[in-house]
């Protein structure tokens, strides 16, 4: 016999039958970053800093001129509230947020998804954003004024254009970020150039555009509020600077929680969405 097939029959004398192999699930490794619902956890954590808030108020430790206590910030909303102009203030912001980030919002992705697809509208749009986008919008706010009147055009003009450059911005890198193997089978597949757009980029660049809204959002509430402190009869902005003339902190305190609460509405509506629109991400 040879010394091969006498180590063929050792190994096999001592190999393990399969059916006595113990196995164990292996963990879906790529999971590992994908993050888990924990609804408590926010509302948790805001009760705590309210009631720490509270406390520090109540014990001295934070002045009243400083920081008024939650319970009174809770009050002046209530007399804003049953004085009616919480309703004719919110109506006023949302009115010119909602128009003047939705034509923004709009125009942006627009010229973002031109930029991104043709190189001629590259070539000549992307220097100019380039060069626009750092000046601060609030500066261009007396110019608007100039332009568009003191009322509601060079609101949402100030909010369009602070708006815009982000989205035209988030737009393009997403164009740009799109896996080009994916057009390319596209293309061998016979698929059109619309078809490729609608099926492929633009699908692929939404995850980059619903965070263009996220930052684009925020920036037209900053902007609104500059542009309501002037010549704005209602308004959150309005309010504000009225509070802050007669040094009352808790009205003024009262209206950055009512444009927090506007801004946590608005981010919940794009994470839903984002849920609606990008949940093949989770399969």
């Amino acid at each position: 016999m040879t010394t091969e097939a006498i180590r063929g029959q050792a190994v096999a004398a001592t190999a393990i039958p399969p059916q006595s192999i113990r196995t164990r699930p292996v963990p879906f490794r790529g999971g590992g970053f994908r993050p888990q619902p924990m609804r408590w956890v926010g509302p948790v954590v805001f009760l705590v800093l309210l009631v720490v808030w509270e406390l520090g108020c109540h014990t001295g430790i934070i002045g009243s001129l400083v920081l008024p206590a939650p319970s009174k910030v809770w009050g002046a909303l209530q007399d804003l509230y049953q004085s009616g102009l919480l309703r004719k203030h919110v109506l006023a912001s949302l009115s010119r947020l909602v128009v003047g980030w939705t034509l923004g919002a709009a125009l942006g992705v627009t010229v973002g998804l031109t930029i991104g697809l043709f190189s001629l509208a590259r070539a000549g749009l992307l220097p100019l954003v380039s060069a626009i986008f750092p000046i601060p919008k609030i500066a261009l706010l007396p110019l608007f004024v100039i332009w568009f009147g003191i009322g509601e055009g060079s609101k949402i003009a100030t909010i369009l254009f602070g708006t815009f450059f982000p989205m035209v911005i988030a737009t393009y890198g997403g164009v740009d970020n799109v896996d080009r193997s994916l057009i390319r089978m596209g293309q061998s597949f016979g698929l059109s150039w619309s078809s490729i757009v609608r099926k492929i980029i633009i699908p692929g660049a939404m995850p980059a555009i619903l965070s263009g809204f996220r930052i684009s959002v925020s920036i037209g509430i900053i902007l609104l509020v500059a542009a309501e402190m002037i010549g704005a009869e209602f308004g959150i902005g309005s309010y504000i600077l009225m509070a802050g003339a007669i040094f009352s902190m808790e009205q003024l305190i009262a209206g950055v929680a009512i444009l927090s609460l506007i801004g946590l509405c608005a981010s919940g509506l794009i994470g839903w969405a984002e849920r609606r629109l990008l949940g093949w991400r989770a399969r």
